[in-house]
């Protein structure tokens, strides 16, 4: 049997390997076992030597510590033997450095170090998320040690396991460059001087300390441990003793007195050359069984390996020998206290044993009854017997009780007497020191008082001075062990981004091969009419399964990094709900190219864009703020800069919103039929529109009544409700709402944009249909050959902003700069909309199928960043002096051709009118005849 069999750790007995090997060749960067153990390739012990490193060998750690107990019934400090296990970051501690077996381990991966004055010298705690062990070194030089050995080794175990694997995404690898990068060598407490007595194989050669009691330092909640470790070490004793059984054989040890310390360092490789490598070699087998000999004598005689035996007196051996008898006599105490404690629960498990057995044993189930039945009467039995127990119990706490009043009576006359005592010796004292005074010399007595002040003080300074020095290294070691702390977190953290932004580019990849499938069922669903049933009924099953998954289900299953939801932060629906089943698929296609989108663009674009907003104080129109606005404003950001672009417009006047709706409860406006017909028509993909009952229905209806008695000449028109429905999704507060609407009406929009006749939006059509001509001639002359009017599709995103032509998301960025800059704007994005879909478009070849997927093609556009840079960038110049001379050339023309239409229509009802009298004639002739 060797130690560390079942704990998988190094030998204990033997204290660790006294060298590491050099990290640049440990297990974490592969290198093959056969390196790490001298003694498995040569299979000699006399070939152990210290291995060399780039930098310093050190020393394993190991070394007796107090452990604070703090479970089971002896609560005190108990000596153990602590032993680092660098493969796992363990911390071992045995009973013994000669124990086969550890009682527990501290796992130092995740914990942290602290050292409290207050505790005392030499105590410091090693804090596990589970436990919170305490221990105590023998000085405050060994503590240091310990912590500033412990602190290193977990830096070191974490540093090997955080090696991050690299992948083929250079997004991802970009980050970790510089990951394995070598520790800044910041040192916040000094090195400190290895203290050879406390830490070390020579720790280990020396006696256990002892405990006041022999039973004290015994692990009861180990007991099989314990056990193991008592039979190897008694059957260790007993090699040692020889064959003649004399174990003061001094030859063999006085042979090698000056290889003794070389021998105990090379004891643990040897025992892992033993272990691992070729049990039957004899030559390792007898070198071992040397230096346990002489590790023994070490540990039993103190002083015995620093001087030959021949040099010492009589005397001096004699009382060796005693020593190491009282020494053995105590142990023997020891094992006898615990064999006695194992030998009843022995006994106690032996007894049930035989009565199972006769249990099992019988014969039939009369004798089991029977053995049951006996069972009972001894409980019954035992019951008696325990309440006769208890009423004895009862009847000692009752005498107990008048003793301790008694006792307690007799107390306080004792403490009376002693106080009168008391009192009579401070008289006596008092005049003693009044004689002293009368008969001392003034001089010497105030000499006397000043010196012994003096010395107080210089007392207390020294005591103060031990504080501070105390207070400087807690603070030392504090500073170092947030430094390290930091630096692990730090990382951690750095691998956590490193594996969201790997897991955010896997998911766009996915959404993308998603959105391909889709795609591909979409094509083949157009083309069923000409596939074989077979395949028409399995495109059809897939086109149903595909349909069935449900994008928040899929989100909640797995982790997500930006699941997309039913509804997204302003409510509207990610997935639109289309009656039509090709529509249907198109909507999750849209779904999936939006979060692709969203997560590709996630760290790349967005992130740095929030951080350029974050720096954003102060609001002040610039060219800066107009390129912020146009890539597009944050959620958290919106709010903030619409409510800055509505109140710069001027247009608000306190207290006007709250008169208008007190006007329009006193008197109902004529266009209040008219609103509430459209308010169930409003943003029907809109979870906050969608239901008559919802919050926001009646406060656009305020905010719609209000502007109606705002504005007589326009009063209501179709489309304001979509306006005013999305001012109240972003901006929440109803008077904003109402002002960020009059402002889009009354300073945005040209003048009777929203009139009766709509002459400024019929102009406007014109002028966008120019500007298409000029932008995009091979898409103008591809409507031309099929007489398309583009007309009959962008009237619409005009008149309301694109509200329910883009998702939601472009929607907002392409508000965000028309509240900003203009209508102009409406005409960038109008023909960046064509410019993005003209090689779709020009693949059309049918005037029919061209109006269909102009009808909802501005949907399937999901990336945003794309759209913005076409209207901005690809579509420049696009001045606005060109835009206000179209307009008032094209409104000279429309004007004229609705005069002519007027005069036309006079004449008209003119010739009408002079013919209703003739007509009347020939009815009234006619009705005559038939009389």
């Amino acid at each position: 049997m060797r130690k560390g069999s079942e704990s998988g750790a190094p030998s204990a007995a033997t204290p660790g390997n006294l060298v590491e090997s050099n990290p640049d060749s440990n297990s974490s960067n592969g290198a093959p076992a056969k390196d790490k153990d001298p003694l498995s390739s040569s299979g000699d012990l006399e070939n152990i030597q210290l291995k060399p490193s780039r930098e310093t060998s050190r020393k394993t750690l190991c070394g007796y510590l107090n452990k604070l107990g703090i479970k089971g019934p002896i609560k005190t400090w108990k000596s153990r033997w602590f032993f680092y296990d660098a493969t796992k970051c363990h911390l071992l501690y045995y009973r013994t450095a000669q124990d086969i077996n550890p009682l527990g381990s501290i796992d130092l991966s995740s914990a942290s170090f602290d050292c409290k004055v207050e505790n005392g010298e030499g105590v410091f705690e090693i804090r596990t998320p589970s436990r919170v062990f305490t221990l105590k070194a023998i000085s405050k030089q060994a503590m240091v040690y310990w912590l500033q050995q412990l602190q290193m080794r977990r830096w070191e175990f974490c540093n090997a396991q955080s090696r991050f694997p690299v992948g083929r995404s250079q997004l991802v690898n970009e980050p970790l460059a510089g990951r394995t990068s070598v520790a800044d060598n910041e040192d916040f407490l000094p090195p400190v001087k290895t203290p050879t007595e406390a830490v070390g194989l020579k720790a280990a050669s020396l006696p256990a300390p002892q405990t006041s009691t022999a039973l004290q330092n015994i692990s009861l909640k180990h007991p099989w441990t314990e056990i193991q470790n008592t039979v190897y070490s008694i059957c260790g004793s007993k090699q040692l003793w020889g064959n003649n059984g004399n174990i003061f054989n001094f030859s063999e040890f006085q042979e090698h007195p000056e290889n003794l310390d070389e021998e105990q360092e090379a004891e643990v490789e040897a025992a892992c050359a033993v272990k691992e490598g070729n049990p039957e070699d004899g030559r390792i087998e007898s070198r071992l069984n040397w230096v346990r000999k002489a590790k023994w004598m070490s540990s039993g005689f103190p002083g015995l390996p620093e001087e030959p035996s021949r040099e010492r007196s009589p005397m001096d051996k004699v009382s060796v020998l005693q020593q190491q008898i009282l020494t053995l006599t105590e142990e023997v105490k020891s094992q006898k206290e615990l064999v006695k404690l194992l030998h009843k629960a022995l006994e106690a498990a032996q007894q049930e044993k035989r009565v199972s057995s006769m249990y099992l044993t019988a014969a039939e189930d009369k004798d089991r009854l029977e053995l049951v039945r006996h069972k009972v009467r001894q409980i019954a039995d035992l019951t008696s017997r325990l309440e006769a127990l208890e009423q004895e119990k009862k009847e000692l706490e009752q005498t107990l009780a008048l003793r301790d009043s008694h006792i307690q009576e007799l107390k306080e006359h004792v403490q009376l007497l002693m106080e009168k005592n008391h009192a009579k010796q401070e008289v006596i004292m008092a005049l003693t020191e009044q004689m002293a005074k009368e008969l001392s010399d003034p001089l010497q007595e105030a000499n006397t008082i000043a010196a012994e002040t003096l010395y107080k003080q210089q007392e207390e300074i020294e005591h103060l001075k031990d504080d501070i020095d105390a207070y400087k290294t807690q603070n030392q070691f504090l500073n170092s062990e947030i430094h390290q702390v930091t630096r692990l977190w730090t990382r951690v953290a750095e691998n956590e981004k490193s594996l969201l932004m790997k897991c955010a580019c896997l998911q766009a990849r996915n959404c993308q091969m998603e959105s391909k499938y889709l795609t591909v069922l979409r094509k083949l669903q157009e083309a069923v009419p000409d596939l074989p049933s077979t395949h028409a009924e399995l495109v059809r099953n897939l086109i149903q399964q595909a349909l069935q998954w449900d994008v928040k289900e899929e989100a909640e299953e797995s982790f997500n990094l930006n699941p997309v939801s039913e509804y997204d932060e302003y409510g509207f629906m990610t997935v639109p709900d289309y009656e039509v089943e090709d529509w249907k698929l198109l909507a999750k296609i849209q779904a999936l190219e939006i979060k692709s989108n969203n997560l590709r663009s996630q760290e790349v674009v967005e992130k740095p864009l929030r951080d350029r907003w974050k720096s954003v104080v102060e609001l002040n129109a610039s060219a800066e703020l107009k390129s912020l606005i146009r890539s597009g404003v944050p959620a958290e950001h919106r709010q903030r800069v619409w409510r800055w672009i509505v109140g710069r417009s001027g247009a608000h006047r306190p207290h006007h919103y709250q008169r208008l709706l007190r006007q329009s409860k006193a008197t109902e406006h004529p266009a209040c039929r008219q609103i509430e017909l459209d308010l169930p028509r409003t943003l029907t993909n809109n979870k906050h529109f969608a239901s008559p009952t919802s919050q926001l229905i009646p406060r656009l209806r305020r905010v719609l009544l209000a502007f109606s008695w705002h504005n007589p000449a326009i009063g209501y028109c179709q489309g304001l409700n979509r306006l005013a429905a999305v001012a109240l999704l972003v901006l929440e507060d109803e008077e904003t709402a109402f002002w960020c609407l009059v402002h889009i009406v009354e300073n945005l929009m040209p003048a009777d944009y929203y009139s009766d006749t709509l002459i400024t939006s019929q102009v406007d059509q014109r002028v966008f249909k120019d500007l298409l001509s000029e932008k995009l001639p091979r898409l103008t002359a591809h409507f031309e050959q099929y007489q398309i009017d583009v007309s009959l599709i962008t009237f619409n995103w005009f008149l309301v902003a694109f509200v329910d032509s883009l998702v939601s998301d472009i929607l907002l960025r392409v508000w965000d700069a028309f509240l900003y800059e203009g209508t102009k704007v409406i005409f960038r994005y109008a023909l960046a909309i064509f410019k993005y879909n003209e090689e779709e478009i020009l693949r059309i070849h049918d005037s029919v199928e061209i109006y269909q997927y102009l009808r909802f093609f501005t949907r399937m556009i999901t990336d945003g960043r794309k759209l913005m840079n076409i209207a901005f960038n690809d579509l420049n110049p696009f001045p606005m002096k060109v835009l206000r001379n179209r307009r008032s050339v094209h409104r000279e023309e429309l004007e004229a051709e609705l005069r002519e239409l007027e005069q036309i229509k006079a004449a008209y009802v003119k010739e009408r009118a002079e013919q209703r009298p003739q007509d009347m004639k020939e009815v009234v002739s006619e009705e005559e005849e038939e009389i």
